[in-house]
């Protein structure tokens, strides 16, 4: 009986020290990208962006909970602009603020998450003329702390967030087009 369960403890010494490895050596950093070609010029896309109030018509956070509680503050939109939130499971807790809307090419965005996890990232949304279009990027950016690391050895948070991602530029050229 000892020596099963002094196997067992063994093996599953093993496989801990074998996620916690997994898990080190994750880079420091992650990135999630999506694009999409929109037939619409970017100054048309830009207010769909820059401005929070806007967020509703487009973004997939906006639909996981009805009864998210929204607060506004700083400018109306562009630099300076302020959205915080509070939700269920789905979409947690934190706050945006945009800091840089150079328009009608570039929103920068500080995206700090407090629930369920605390999270400190940069998002940035990208216009660039395409031919007859615009070229749309969502991009968020930012440290991947230890914690974040072992997440990724059971899950892939690229193909996780990225899919809303592309519903939200899907969205975006639905409305802009």
């Amino acid at each position: 009986m000892f020596e099963i369960t002094a196997v067992i403890v063994a093996a599953v010494a093993v496989a801990v020290a074998i996620i916690l490895i997994l898990a080190a050596i994750k880079p420091g950093r992650f990135s999630i990208r999506r694009d999409i070609v929109v037939r619409a010029p970017a100054e048309k896309i830009f207010p769909l962006i820059a401005d929070f109030h806007r967020w509703g018509s487009w973004s997939p956070y906006e639909s996981k909970d009805p009864a998210m509680k929204r607060t506004y503050g700083g400018a109306a939109s562009g630099k300076g602009a302020v959205y915080a939130w509070e939700g269920n499971k789905n979409v947690g807790s934190g706050r945006m603020e945009i800091t840089d809307a150079s328009a009608p090419s570039k929103v920068v965005i500080k995206l700090d998450f407090f629930a369920p996890f605390e999270a400190h990232n940069t998002a940035e949304f990208t216009m660039l003329p395409q031919g007859d279009g615009t070229s749309l990027t969502w991009l968020m950016h930012g440290p991947a702390p230890f914690i974040s690391k072992l997440m990724q050895v059971f899950m892939n948070i690229d193909k996780m967030v990225g899919k809303d991602f592309e519903v939200g530029l899907a969205n975006l050229k639905k409305l802009a087009e």
